[in-house]
């Protein structure tokens, strides 16, 4: 049998679930465990297609929008990234029994949100087009009272709809780095624009951004492991790029991976999305650990201790 190469693999900690997310499947499953199946979710409660399969497995229903899920007194929880304030009313007037699991920290953007309004300002939004969070954020005010900038380039081009003052808020799953650069360009634009008391990018996504920032010079490749539609797990692979690691990949499986694109290589960092359970880190380790003589070790940037209390109707389940 042929000797298997050393291969030294470097994990990025902290790495996978925040609080938000764990807290959000704790609601499913603590909602599944209280009135039984089914339970109805709107939207990926987060985005990882495992976690959502498992779900599926309990007896969780997804759906898109509302209008999908009949009449019903089965629970109703609205995903991790948030919903548009019309998504509750609707739910109101429908009768129906619903359980927010949005994070907090997006909350916390929405409540800046509205602050803003009633303080007279004209909002801009940082993030990326079409992302729920975004959607779910832009739907707490009037329809045209947030104007959505996803690029320096769009700083230049944008125009006050009026003399009114400025504010901004950002989508928290986003680019440290090129957050900056568009706060920069908004500030030598707008000197007097309004930011939030306290950074919008929440925690987990900085701490897991600076930790491959650290790993990414270091090894001859690295995997982010997440999904497709997760902003927080394409970002990761950006920085990852940008840090110095040109072969970064996103990979939510370890039955997905590219096995030609890992020959030769000698060190290999591992990271994982916020919305990615670690089992699928573990996954991934062992299928390198077929291939490969490997040595596994943590480098451990911050340390996390944040949890994030369940709705009042669950705390007994």
């Amino acid at each position: 049998m042929a000797k298997k190469s050393p291969l030294e693999i470097l994990l990025c900690a902290p790495r996978g679930f925040c609080a938000g997310v764990d807290r959000a499947i704790q609601i499913v499953e603590l909602a599944l465990e209280k009135y039984g199946a089914p339970v109805y979710v709107r939207h990926e409660i987060v985005h990882n297609k495992y976690v959502v399969d498992g779900l599926k497995a309990k007896g969780a229903i997804f759906v898109e929008e509302l209008e999908e899920i009949p009449d019903t007194d089965a629970p109703v929880i609205f995903s991790a990234h948030g919903v548009a304030k019309s998504v509750p009313v609707e739910a109101k007037h429908r009768n129906m029994f619903y359980l927010d699991a949005t994070c907090p920290l997006v909350s916390k953007v929405h409540v800046e949100a509205q602050r803003h309004f009633e303080a007279g300002f004209e909002i801009i939004l940082i993030g990326h087009a079409g992302h729920p969070e975004v959607v779910g954020t832009m739907g707490q005010l009037p329809e045209g009272a947030i104007s959505l900038i996803e690029t320096v380039e769009d700083v230049a081009t944008f125009k006050p709809k009026s003399d009114q003052k400025l504010a901004f808020v950002t989508q928290t799953t986003l680019s440290l780095d090129d957050t900056a650069a568009i706060v920069a360009a908004l500030r030598a634009r707008f000197p007097e624009i309004a930011a939030p008391h306290k950074e919008d990018i929440c925690y987990a996504t900085t701490n897991r951004q600076e930790a491959v920032k650290v790993v990414a010079p270091l090894v001859d490749a690295m995997i982010v492991v997440g999904a497709p539609n997760s902003s927080n797990s394409m970002r990761l692979v950006e920085v990852a790029d940008r840090g110095g690691c040109s072969k970064s990949m996103l990979v939510q499986r370890a039955s997905e991976i590219d096995w030609n694109q890992f020959t030769g290589i000698k060190s290999l960092g591992i990271t994982a999305g916020a919305s990615a359970p670690e089992e699928l880190v573990d996954e991934i380790i062992e299928a390198f650990g077929k291939r490969f003589d490997i040595s596994v070790s943590a480098k451990v940037t911050a340390t996390e201790n944040i949890a994030f209390n369940v709705p009042r109707e669950l705390r007994s389940a």
